[in-house]
């Protein structure tokens, strides 16, 4: 495109009609007053020496000899256009930062490192962050927000753009997912002083001065729907990070379990699925502890689309449900795989004309792990049908099983290893705990008796309960089936805030599990066995010579136990936290993370630890203190469907209202004289010089 019609698109003039007339005299002033200046007088010489200089003075009084020599006359002429051209004020209608108050919200979840666009996404959002920072003008002030799903302030208000350009250069790319809400409720908290953002709050209201800000977002749009939440001082602009051309294949799940068929047998599973719009061709390579097991290659169809136009009439692409394929290994069941196997899954494009602009989503990680059995104190004065169902095979796969009496509870020993949390399920059968602080640090099941816990408590014994209802979909209650189940007595119960009804009763409910910091307590609103009134033990129902009651005892194992099916480790996706349990009460864990990091984790009041370093994609080793064996492994992986699409939204969602994606600068007159008032100076200055240092062309 030629520059004139660029520079000269908007221009103002700056002069009336008869002052342009006057600056129209100047040039031909100056070329009268370049001939006038020679004046020769005749002069007697002594020589011929000169007789040829003399001739070429005569050559020099000559118009356009004079005019290509003189250098003067150029540069005096071109500042008398420049100045002309100045007064103009010529420029064009390009983009400015518009305001006095800017906050900067940086999205730096997994789908920002995509590289569909610069060199990642997070790096083309960041130059954008920058150059409108160069905008800013004196007086203006702005802070950066970076988020994931997570908010970090990196810089509060500041009108030093040195420092602001510091503080986005140091933001880096995570593997987590994305959450818009808290970034907002960071900003909010700046712009609207004292409120929270919550509409539904009626204390919300400002305890100070509010400050109005632009709020910028700079985020491909992979985030869900903002509730309840008011912007209200700031100016939404959303900036679209990214492009239409950005198909991605991705692992979506990840896992391992026993074969069904072949216990000799493990099976690892896996979903692919093709976000782009383009057919797909990958290999997917199993390694085993970092050799390779097998490899197989799945083809993906492209995803679909439709077109259509949104309610400002634009066209708008309209991506469908992303294209699937499963895949299946099976792998031999050995010992040292079942110790210490760690798998890892890649897929790998076939050809390079395989769309796939992002790689955290083409790595999964799982762990063999072999079956860790729930440790289980039964406290009974005698039950012959409990014990036997936690005697079972089935049972002893899957738990440890210390029977006492009732009296032991006070037993120093035994109270000091249910306050540690020794246990992973404490039963209680016709006894409970003399106190709330006696509780255990662990999950517990009470038959016939409640916990001494505030909000539970339970009515006069009803006779003869007739069976209702039951929650098949609890996993304590799942295959439990009661129509044919007879109760002599049963209580009534009532459980704390949370509470989950389990069985119903005709006279109320007689199943419930309810929370305790952390923590569930089941309640059994009948006795297995009863001492009647001459002081002999009873039958209270004939449940234990039914087929569901070995299931009621062994979901109760694996629910509040803790047992985990199939042969998988824990996993949880990026910047997740993750509670960890030990298999012996220790003061901390060292948890290393992938990269070689270690962690200390302290020891929570439940005989807990929470770990939230869950940064890096990869497998993580737990040892319980410092210098112990690895005695557990947990993975994360990214696994987030909404990361792994990359196809950028149009609009963002923010409590109902529609933030449509815009570009980041609004339109705002530039102008050039300022550039060409600077070049006449210039211009002047080299003037002066040639005249005083009698340069020649």
């Amino acid at each position: 495109m030629p520059l004139a019609p660029i520079l000269f698109a908007d221009i103002i003039n700056s002069l009336p009609l008869w002052g342009w007339g006057l600056l129209a005299l100047i040039p031909p002033a100056i070329l009268a007053l370049y001939f006038l200046k020679l004046k020769r007088q005749p002069l007697a010489v002594p020589s011929t020496f000169l007789w040829s200089r003399t001739i070429e003075d005569l050559h020099v009084n000559s118009l356009w000899q004079r005019l290509r020599q003189s250098l003067l006359l150029f540069l005096q002429l071109l500042l008398i256009v420049l100045l002309a051209i100045t007064l103009i004020r010529p420029g064009w209608k390009g983009t400015e930062l518009i305001g006095h108050r800017f906050i900067f919200l940086i999205d730096k979840s997994a789908s920002m490192g995509a590289s569909d666009v610069g060199p990642t996404r997070l790096d083309e959002a960041k130059k954008q962050v920058k150059n409108l920072i160069e905008q800013m003008k004196t007086g203006d002030q702005a802070m950066i927000i970076s988020f994931s799903n997570r908010a970090t302030p990196d810089q509060s208000y500041t009108g030093d753009r040195k420092l602001l350009r510091t503080k986005v250069d140091m933001i880096s790319q995570t593997n987590h997912t994305s959450d818009l809400n808290e970034a907002l409720r960071a900003a909010s908290g700046l712009a609207n002083p004292g409120q929270t953002g919550d509409p539904n709050n009626p204390a919300d209201v400002n305890v100070a001065e509010a400050m109005p800000a632009t709020l910028y977002m700079f985020t491909d749009g992979r985030v869900a729907s903002v509730k309840d939440f008011k912007l209200g001082n700031l100016d939404p602009v959303y900036q679209k990070i990214g492009s239409l051309t950005c198909g991605n294949v991705a692992i979506v799940a990840f896992s391992t379990d026993h074969h069904p068929d072949k216990p000799e047998k493990l099976e690892a599973f896996a979903r692919i699925e093709n976000f782009g719009f383009q057919p797909a061709a990958v290999e997917a390579s199993l390694y085993i502890n970092g050799a390779l097991a097998d490899a197989q290659k799945v083809n993906l169809p492209a995803r679909q689309f439709k077109t259509g136009r949104n309610a400002d009439g634009d066209d708008e692409i309209l991506p469908q449900v992303p294209t699937v394929a499963g895949i299946k290994f099976e792998l031999a069941r050995t010992a040292e795989l079942e110790k210490d196997g760690i798998l890892r899954l890649e897929i790998k494009p076939v050809s390079s004309d395989v769309e796939d602009y992002l790689l955290a989503d083409n790595k999964a990680y799982a762990v063999v792990s072999a079956p860790h059995p729930a440790k289980v104190l039964l406290v009974t004065p005698g039950n012959d049908a409990l014990m036997l169902a936690l005697s079972t095979s089935e049972a002893q796969k899957v738990a440890t099983v210390t029977i006492v009496e009732p009296a032991k509870l006070l037993d120093k020993a035994i109270q000091k290893q249910l306050a540690e949390g020794a246990f992973d399920l404490v039963i209680y059968d016709q006894c409970a705990p003399a106190a709330e602080k006696d509780m255990p640090a662990c999950n517990t099941l009470f038959i016939g008796r409640i916990p001494p816990v505030p909000g539970w408590s339970a009515k006069s014994k009803e006779t003869g309960p007739i069976f209702t209802d039951a929650d098949q979909v609890h996993p304590l209650t799942q295959l439990v089936r009661m129509n044919n189940v007879l109760v002599v007595e049963g209580t009534p119960l009532k459980g704390p805030p949370g509470t989950s009804v389990l069985l119903d009763f005709d006279s109320g409910p007689l199943y419930c599990v309810g929370p305790r910091s952390g923590f569930e307590d089941a309640v059994l609103g009948f006795e297995i066995y009863s001492i009647n009134k001459e002081g002999q033990v009873a039958a209270n129902t004939d449940w234990m010579r039914q087929r569901s009651f070995p299931v009621f005892v062994m979901n109760a194992v694996r629910y509040l136990g803790g047992v985990k099916s199939g042969a998988n480790a824990p996993t949880t996706r990026p910047g997740m936290p993750v509670t960890l349990r030990a298999e012996i009460p220790v003061g901390k864990l060292m948890v290393d993370a992938p990269r070689g990091d270690g962690f200390e984790v302290p020891r929570e009041t439940q005989n807990t630890y929470v770990f939230g370093k869950t940064d890096d994609i990869g497998v993580y080793s737990v040892r319980e203190g410092t210098g112990a064996k690895v005695s557990q492994k947990f993975v994360v992986n990214l696994f987030d469907e909404q990361e792994c699409d990359l196809f950028p939204a149009y609009k963002l969602d923010i409590q109902h209202e529609e933030v449509k994606a815009t570009v980041s600068k609004q339109n705002a007159r530039q102008e050039i004289w300022k550039w060409l008032l600077l070049g006449a100076v210039g211009l002047l200055i080299f003037e002066w010089y040639v005249y005083n240092k009698r340069v020649y062309l």
